[in-house]
């Protein structure tokens, strides 16, 4: 562990001038074009041969110790969110790192450079793949909708759209290290569905003849009322979430709205969550938009599985942590966010533990890197000591692990075909002329 706090130690300043300018030119996901560029540099300049992701952003590279053993990925995200209100958000586009991709990006780049230090690698085996991921936060839905038509991506998480081009077969096991308030881990969060709603009415004078017009602003409003309706019937330990927001309300204040636009996602802890709240949901929605004679489209597609971080791989990253002098504190609970790590841990085993370094609300506008070195600098020793814990002594530990794990799905293959089949698209309700109406659920 002295060689290689010692090598991290070396390249800290490094590791934190990357934290300060992923900061400073924060980018939202398949968008990170200045930050991913960065990484690449820095990578290059370090001896690596990178495989770059051929039309969106992120790259990855391997490293061979020489020996026989897994291969374990470590993964850092390239993304930002959106909160206009923090004083150091994008002008422009309102993007901020308050979600703390920028110290992962440090932290895998002072991994990186750690490596190529003398004796880092002595006694490990097998191969290290380094992965700058984009696209971790589920935003802008419409955008990557248009990049999936263009061809650019098939999904719309990072991780999902690199398992998809092939960018971690080979991997054994995989972790990352998330950057936030305090140290902690559980055993998982959930995953969820993607949706767009369209409600369609008719557009009609607003004053002078709003009788001839149907619309879909109410249709909009009385449908996320009868979904708000459902919330108590929801089962507690299946962690369900809607959260939807209107991205366009009407075109003008004159005129009935005749087209009505939400976003959100369908949470669970488990896809049997996911897909049968989500028919709920949509059941509601769909109720509303017949009601007052509107039509609705709704587009679901899959967003994340829910993760579900290994029990083995939590003990290395609380060892790990232990190695490195940070108390990890590991927790039986599950969090409501969600990840795109969960589409990995359907696969392999994987885990994903929180670092201390921030503070503020995660995705707030007072949230801010207090404390780099911690964030940063130590995240970097962690995650190589994890590493050590892996691949040392004929990486025996790793190989213990790939046994014991119980995967979700039994491929890769496996898995993107129910991804595949989540998708949904289309108008739910068809008029007749003799007042039948037809409902698609």
């Amino acid at each position: 562990m002295q060689t290689i706090s010692l090598a991290v130690e070396k390249h800290r300043q490094l590791i934190l001038d990357a934290e300060r300018y992923i900061w400073n030119h924060p980018e939202t996901g398949f968008r990170e074009v200045k930050t991913s560029k960065y990484m690449e540099e820095a990578f290059e300049a370090l001896g690596y041969t990178l495989v770059r992701a051929e039309g969106i952003t992120g790259f990855y590279t391997v490293l061979d110790t020489g020996r026989e053993g897994p291969e374990v990925l470590i993964l850092g995200e390239l993304d930002a969110v959106i909160c206009p209100s923090h004083k150091d958000a994008d002008p422009v586009t309102g993007a901020v790192h308050s979600c703390g991709h920028n110290a992962q990006c440090a932290a895998l780049l002072g991994i990186a450079a750690a490596l190529k230090e003398p004796g880092v690698i002595d006694g490990l085996c097998g191969r290290i793949r380094l992965c700058a991921v984009p696209a971790e936060e589920l935003l802008e839905i419409e955008f990557r909708k248009e990049l999936k038509k263009q061809g650019k991506i098939k999904y719309l998480g990072g991780k999902s759209e690199f398992l998809h081009r092939g960018f971690f077969d080979g991997v054994d096991l995989a972790f990352m290290v998330h950057t936030s308030t305090d140290y902690f881990c559980n055993f998982g969060c959930v995953g969820c569905v993607a949706k767009n709603v369209v409600y369609k009415g008719k557009a009609a004078h607003a004053g002078g003849e709003p009788w001839a017009g149907h619309n879909a602003l109410y249709a909009a409003n009385c449908g996320l009322n009868a979904a708000n309706a459902l919330r108590e019937t929801f089962i507690d330990t299946d962690l369900v979430r809607f959260h939807p927001i209107i991205t366009h309300g009407g075109d003008m204040v004159n005129a009935i709205p005749e087209r009505v636009q939400l976003e959100s996602y369908v949470r669970g802890r488990s896809y049997d969550a996911i897909v049968q709240n989500n028919a709920r949901i949509n059941r509601a929605l769909i109720g509303a938009a017949l009601s007052l004679g509107t039509n609705i489209e709704i587009i679901d597609i899959p967003g994340y599985a829910p993760l579900s971080n290994d029990k083995n791989m939590m003990d290395v990253a609380k060892e790990g942590a232990e190695m490195v002098g940070i108390s990890l504190q590991v927790s039986d609970g599950y969090s409501s966010g969600s990840t795109d790590m969960g589409d990995l841990s359907a696969i392999m085993p994987v885990v994903h533990p929180w670092s201390g370094g921030a503070s503020g609300t995660a995705h707030g506008s007072d949230y801010a890197i207090a404390d780099p070195e911690t964030a940063c600098v130590q995240s970097a020793k962690w995650q190589l000591a994890m590493l050590k814990l892996l691949l040392q002594d004929g990486g025996v530990r790793a190989k213990k692990i790939v046994q014991e794990y119980k995967p979700t799905f039994a491929s890769k293959e496996e898995f993107l075909a129910f991804q595949d089949g989540l998708n949904a698209s289309g108008d739910r309700i068809t008029y007749h002329d003799d007042g039948r109406a037809e409902v698609k659920l």
